[in-house]
C-alpha cells in the first residue's frame, strides 16, 4: 500500500527523532517479552511427556492423579514425590525461571532475602520472587494502561466532537458538567469508592474510567469548533450530507491528530495512577503482581533495599519510555517538524 506524503512526512519526523525511536522499539521489546510471562516465569512445567503421553500444565490444570499422585487437585510440579513419579516415566521442560508471580520459595527460611544465584532479584517479605513479579506486574500495568487510555480516549472523543460540532446548549451543558466533574479530587473519590469493595482488574478499570474520559474532551471540541464553520463542511451539508456522516469522515480526521499527541502521555498517567493506588493500598487485590505494591514493600522493609529500588528502576524505564515516545509523536504530527526529517511539509491540508 502506498503511503501518502502526509503519512511518509510523519513517519519520517517520528524516525528522526531518535531518542523516541528507539525507546519506542525498547519498549515494544520489553512489552513483547512480557507478554508470554507464563512461559518465562512459572512453577509449571510448559511441556512434559508422562507414559508416552504430552502435557501442557502452563495452559491446562492437570489433578495430580493424571501423575500417580493421591489428590484430585492441581499437580504442584515441584513437589519431589510429584516430580520422581513424572521424571520416572517421562520428562519436563520447565520455563527459564521456575517461579510464577505467587509462588513462595520455601526453602527460604527469612524472607525478604537478598538476591542469589537461585532468585536473581531477590524474594520479597513472602517469599515470592521479586523477577517473577516484575515480569508479571510489568504487563499488568502496560495492559491495564492501555485498556483505561482506549476506553477513556473513545468517550472524550465522541464528547468533545458532539459538544464542538452539535455547539450551542449542547456544548454549554455539557461544559459545565465536564468542568464540575473535572473539577473532583480524583485521588481521594477513588480510594472512598475504593474502600467499599475489593477491587478486580475491571472493576478498577472501571472506576478510573469515569474521572479519565475528560482529558481529550477539551482538544477534540476545539477541533470541531474550528471545523464545523469551514467551507467543505458547509458544503457537505448543503449537498445533504448526513450529520453523522460529516462528523466521522469529514471533521474527525483532523481532530484525532490533536487528540494522538495526547494519547502516550495519558498512558503514562494511567500506569502512575494504577502505581499509586497499588502503593496506598487501594488498587489490585492483595498478592496481585503490582508495581506500586513492590514500592510499599521497600517502604516497609528500608532494611532490604533491593525491594524498593527494583520497583523504582522498572517503573522509571516504563515512564521515560512513555514520555520519549510521546515527544516523538508529538513531533512527528507537527506539520513543521517535517522539515528536520527531510520531507517537504505540503502547503495545504497539513495537518490533515
Amino acid at each position: 500500500m502506498r503511503l501518502s506524503p502526509v503519512t511518509r512526512r510523519r513517519l519520517a519526523a517520528f524516525r528522526a527523532h531518535k531518542r523516541g525511536f528507539w525507546s519506542f522499539w525498547i519498549f515494544l521489546l520489553l512489552f513483547g517479552a512480557s507478554l508470554p510471562a507464563e512461559f518465562i516465569a512459572n512453577d509449571k512445567p510448559i511441556v512434559m511427556s508422562y507414559k508416552g503421553q504430552l502435557y501442557f500444565p502452563v495452559l491446562i490444570m492437570y489433578p495430580e492423579t493424571t501423575f500417580g499422585g493421591d489428590f484430585e487437585t492441581e499437580a504442584d510440579y515441584k513437589d519431589p514425590y510429584i516430580a520422581r513419579k513424572i521424571m520416572a516415566d517421562g520428562w519436563m521442560v520447565m520455563p527459564p525461571l521456575p517461579y510464577d508471580y505467587q509462588t513462595i520459595n520455601f526453602a527460604i527460611s527469612n524472607a525478604p532475602s537478598p538476591p542469589s544465584a537461585e532468585n536473581l532479584l531477590g524474594v520479597d517479605d513472602q517469599g515470592r520472587d521479586v523477577l517473577a513479579r516484575l515480569i508479571y506486574g510489568f504487563r499488568l500495568s502496560v495492559l491495564f494502561a492501555l485498556t483505561l487510555t482506549i476506553l477513556s480516549s473513545a468517550i472524550g472523543i465522541l464528547a468533545g466532537a458532539v459538544q464542538g460540532y452539535f455547539g450551542g446548549w449542547i456544548d454549554l451543558s455539557l461544559q459545565r458538567f465536564i468542568e464540575i466533574w473535572h473539577g473532583l479530587p480524583m485521588l481521594f473519590m477513588l480510594i472512598i469508592l475504593a474502600s467499599f469493595v475489593e477491587p478486580n482488574f475491571w472493576w478498577l478499570l472501571g472506576l478510573l474510567l469515569l474521572f479519565s474520559w475528560t482529558d481529550l474532551v477539551g482538544v477534540v471540541r476545539a477541533e470541531f469548533l474550528r471545523a464545523r464553520n469551514l467551507d467543505y463542511v458547509r458544503a457537505a451539508r448543503a449537498l445533504g450530507v448526513r450529520e453523522r456522516t460529516i462528523m466521522l469522515r469529514h471533521v474527525l480526521p483532523n481532530a484525532l491528530v490533536a487528540a494522538l499527541t495526547f494519547l502516550p502521555f495519558n498512558l503514562t498517567a494511567a500506569v502512575t495512577t494504577l502505581t499509586s493506588l497499588d502503593f496506598l493500598g487501594f488498587g489490585l487485590p492483595p498478592g496481585s503482581p503490582s508495581l506500586g505494591e513492590l514500592l510499599a514493600q521497600g517502604k516497609t522493609n528500608p532494611t532490604y533495599p533491593w525491594l524498593g529500588i527494583t520497583g523504582f528502576v522498572v517503573l522509571a524505564v516504563l515512564l521515560v519510555l512513555m514520555i520519549f515516545i510521546g515527544e516523538a509523536v508529538r513531533d512527528a504530527l507537527n506539520p513543521y517538524k517535517g522539515r528536520r526529517a527531510g520531507v517537504p511539509v505540503p502547503l495545504k491540508g497539513g495537518a490533515a
